[in-house]
C-alpha cells in the first residue's frame, strides 16, 4: 500500500516486486498517462490489459523501441472480450441451469422512472447492480 506521501506508482511496483514489475497491469479508467504507467509498470514479458474507455480525442505516446524490446502483450478488454452472439445464450444456459448465480448481483429492482437515481446510488457505492424492470402494457 502507497504511503501518504506521493509515491510513484511505478516505483511502487517495482518496489513490492523486487524490481522487476507486475506481470499483469490493468488501466481501469481510460486515461493516457495511466495507462504509460502500466506499461513502465510491467515485467518483461508482461501484459497490459486497457479496461477503461478513453475519450476519442486522447492520444499517447510510448519509446517505440520499449514496445519491441520488453516484448509482452498490450491488449484492451472491450466488454470482457464477450462475443454476445456466442456467449449470452452460454451465459443463459449456465443461468437455467444454476451454475451462475445473476441473482447475486442484483441489488435492486427498479422502473424507468427510477433510472437516475439508480446511478446515483452506484455512485455512492450502495447497490451493486440495478435492473430496470419494463412492465408491458
Amino acid at each position: 500500500m502507497c504511503n501518504s506521501k506521493k509515491t510513484d506508482p511505478v516505483d511502487y511496483i517495482r518496489s513490492v516486486t523486487g524490481g522487476n514489475g507486475a506481470d499483469v497491469c490493468i488501466e481501469a479508467i481510460g486515461h493516457p498517462a495511466v495507462y504509460k504507467q502500466c506499461f513502465e509498470a510491467r515485467d518483461l514479458a508482461g501484459t497490459v490489459v486497457l479496461v477503461g474507455v478513453p475519450n476519442p480525442t486522447m492520444t499517447i505516446e510510448l519509446p517505440f523501441i520499449e514496445v519491441f524490446g520488453r516484448g509482452g502483450s498490450l491488449k484492451s478488454s472491450w466488454y470482457g472480450d464477450c462475443l454476445p452472439e456466442r456467449d449470452f445464450p452460454m451465459l443463459i444456459d449456465l443461468y437455467l441451469q444454476g451454475r451462475l448465480d445473476l441473482d447475486g448481483f442484483v441489488s435492486e429492482k427498479i422502473g424507468l422512472g427510477d433510472v437516475e437515481e439508480a446511478f446515483h446510488k452506484m455512485e455512492r457505492g450502495e447497490v451493486l447492480r440495478s435492473v430496470v424492470m419494463i412492465e408491458s402494457q
